[in-house]
């Protein structure tokens, strides 16, 4: 069955990883994606691991797509880009700004004469405004948000988050951002120009941590804050063999059922009280509870109660765990492994 996006044309500027990983969901269903990539190619292309002659992270961000190598500083270069910019829905560039417009692809000028196509820049802090040309990658987007403070442990010293969220966040809102402006273009005929900066994409998700920020004019602890370690029952704790588990959600029923399991109901009003200061003996009650036993044997002792928990996996567990396999999260290609997708259509 042809995809969803089957007759699109995408052209992906981009490298490393926002812009990839989104043209890639765009050719996961359907969409022809040509990568236009410098004579010298992609730099992910060079990052280990590789599998099957091919670097695991390139090939998992740009399978699916049509790679071809372009010297646009060239009049060859740019007539190649103008010609395929002549047959193509959607173009999606990570350059700096003003760069594509050195190159002679100003974004107004390409629009007006391509009235249908749509155009999406993704940068680190938009097209305009004062950081606009300033050089970050997800890191220095979480370190202007604000958010990489939060990202703290006990000492307050922030660490390197796990995962880029602002690349993610900036990949995903350009794709939205996208498919609204085909969803338009059907009833309009006209197509759009789309600015897409990681530090926008940020701070949106912290509807539920900034309210004290912009209200108030106080910075956010993450010691007073539910989700990021003020709460007893949304907190990380270490077991007996020097592993990890997390409660994870802070319900009432969830705390009733765990203190009530751990023959303490007195202390449920601690697990009701405001996050911060008033969790602390809670939380050393169940720092204590916890370093009592094993994680293997605590998984054991949640299995059949009803208080949202979960064991730390290092990632190798993570991957051999039956879920991974049972949804088909990670399959083997052509003699290398991808990454499914996470978008999924059920059957009616």
């Amino acid at each position: 069955m042809a995809g969803r996006l089957a007759g699109l044309m995408v052209l992906d500027l981009t490298q490393f990883l926002p812009g990839p990983m989104l043209t890639r969901l765009m050719a996961d269903e359907g969409a022809r994606v040509v990568k236009i990539e410098p004579p010298g190619g992609d730099p992910a292309a060079t990052m280990e691991p590789f599998e099957a002659g091919q670097s695991f992270w390139y090939r998992n961000v740009n399978r699916g797509k049509e790679v071809v190598r372009l010297d646009l500083k060239t009049p060859e270069g740019a007539r190649h880009l103008h010609e395929l910019i002549a047959q193509a829905d959607v173009l999606v560039e990570g350059f700096r700004p003003g760069v594509m417009a050195r190159l002679g692809f100003a974004a107004a000028e390409v629009r007006r004469r391509h009235p249908r196509l749509v155009w999406c820049s993704i940068s680190a802090f938009g097209q305009t405004g004062p950081l606009a040309h300033h050089p970050a990658h997800d890191l220095g987007a979480w370190a202007l948000s604000g958010f990489l403070s939060l990202n703290d442990g006990p000492d307050g010293t922030p660490a390197v988050p796990g995962l880029p969220a602002s690349d993610m966040a900036a990949g995903l809102t350009a794709l939205s951002a996208i498919l609204m402006a085909l969803l338009a273009r059907e009833r309009t005929g006209a197509g759009a120009t789309i600015d897409v900066a990681m530090l926008d994409c940020l701070l949106p998700w912290g509807a539920h941590l900034l309210g004290e920020t912009v209200v108030d004019g106080r910075p956010v602890r993450s010691a007073h804050q539910r989700s990021l370690g003020g709460h007893a029952l949304y907190q990380v704790y270490r077991t007996r063999d020097d592993r990890f588990v997390v409660l994870c959600g802070r319900e009432a029923k969830f705390a009733r059922n765990l203190l009530e399991a751990l023959g303490r109901p007195d202390l449920v009003p601690l697990a009701e009280a405001p996050a911060g200061p008033a969790h602390a003996p809670l939380i050393r009650f169940l720092a204590d509870t916890f370093a009592t036993r094993t994680q293997a044997e605590w998984v054991e002792w949640f299995k059949d109660r009803d208080v949202a928990f979960a064991p730390v996996l290092d990632t190798a567990q993570a991957l051999a765990q039956p879920v991974v396999a049972e949804r088909g999260l990670v399959v083997a290609d052509e003699g290398a492994h991808v990454l499914r997708s996470p978008i999924r259509f059920l059957a009616d």
